[in-house]
């Protein structure tokens, strides 16, 4: 067992020091784009101001025999394009496919520099992020880089959900954790073959009526378990929760909903596989302007934090100060980068004052 000092410590000599705490960057969206494909690649320049992550992705959605051209199409991206304030991560191969190790060896070595986060495919337990975290640490120093760069884990088994405790913990370099609905549903043997989303046969019934009238349904979300339980772990332990992808791309409503969903239960972000899916994930995970101007006034009205105080007929104390604090920091991050936003907030803190 590791000695609490010894894990703040770089894992290999001339490594950069692992972060205290994980930076909360914008990431409502985390986009995913394939480098190997040069429609997809010559779109990325005007993409990335539209977006807070952009993520080359090198797995599931790239087929064997373009590995390579899609590894070597993200290097030439990253070395070509000026990402501004967008994170740029890659989705490496899971760690059990001959790819993994090049991917790292790769990217790191050629454009760490520009490489915010990595994300881990299909993280079954903490052993995962110790290889990952090690692996770095040594390709961060012989690369020069000088500051870390992040592992974001993906939940798609059923030993990572009932690991996911540790894998949240595992490792200073941790930034977040994503579901990956249709992995953990083939994990699971769950009976659907839908990626994300709810099921019209997973739903509950009214009770029995008086004359055998009829009886409402109501669909149930499948995720609900599994979302939870990774929030509550991610909390835990200082690092961020997203929804994974939404398969129907058609389907903005629904997919809409799902984000939303996520959103409540406190995920900060979530996947776009489509430019369609882009606008819904900024709406949802975006403060309400009302909800940021209310959040400002309470902070104003309660000075240091402490005490407590009314306003509107509503008790406010240190811990919804808290809250207020978390939601003025996140509108002023998304302020920074959209000036849409910026101006909606300024109006609707302007309309509160009156």
């Amino acid at each position: 067992m590791r000695s609490a000092k010894d894990f703040f410590r770089p894992l290999a000599v001339g490594a950069p020091a692992p972060v205290r705490e994980v930076p909360f960057r914008p990431s409502r969206m985390i986009h995913f784009f394939d480098p190997g494909n040069e429609r997809m690649a010559a779109k990325v320049p005007a993409l990335a101001p539209q977006v807070d992550v952009l993520l080359g992705n090198l797995e599931d959605a790239v087929q064997a025999d373009r590995k390579e051209a899609a590894r070597a199409g993200l290097v030439g991206i990253a070395k070509a394009t000026d990402f501004g304030g967008t994170q740029l991560w890659t989705r490496v191969n899971s760690l059990d496919s001959p790819w993994a190790l090049d991917d790292l060896l790769t990217l790191v070595t050629e454009i760490g520099d520009k490489l915010d986060v990595v994300m881990v495919p299909k993280v079954e337990g903490p052993q995962d992020i110790h290889y990952v975290d090690r692996l770095l640490a040594q390709l961060e120093a012989k690369a020069r880089i000088g500051r870390p760069i992040l592992v974001h884990a993906i939940l798609e088994t059923a030993t990572g959900v009932a690991n996911v405790e540790e894998i949240a913990g595992a490792s200073p370099r941790m930034q977040g954790i994503s579901l990956g609905p249709a992995d953990l549903a083939a994990s699971r043997r769950m009976k659907t073959t839908r990626v994300g989303g709810g099921h019209p046969g997973y739903l509950v019934r009214e009770d029995p009526k008086p004359g055998d009238g009829p009886r409402a349904t109501y669909q149930q979300d499948l995720w609900h378990y599994t979302i939870a339980r990774m929030v509550d772990a991610c909390a835990a332990h200082g690092i961020l929760p997203y929804y994974g992808p939404f398969g129907d791309i058609q389907d903005l409503a629904a997919c809409e909903d799902q984000f939303r969903n996520a959103f409540l239960l406190g995920c900060v972000g979530a996947w776009t596989l489509h430019p369609a899916q882009i606008a819904v994930a900024k709406r949802v995970f975006s403060p309400e302007p009302e909800d940021v101007a209310w959040a400002r006034r309470v902070i104003d009205a309660m000075g240091d934090g402490t005490g407590a105080v009314m306003i509107d007929g509503k008790m406010q104390d240190d811990a919804t100060y808290k809250q207020c604090l978390v939601v003025s920091e996140l509108a002023d991050a998304l302020a920074a980068r959209d000036p849409e936003l910026a101006d909606a907030y300024a109006a609707a803190e302007k309309e509160n004052a009156r």
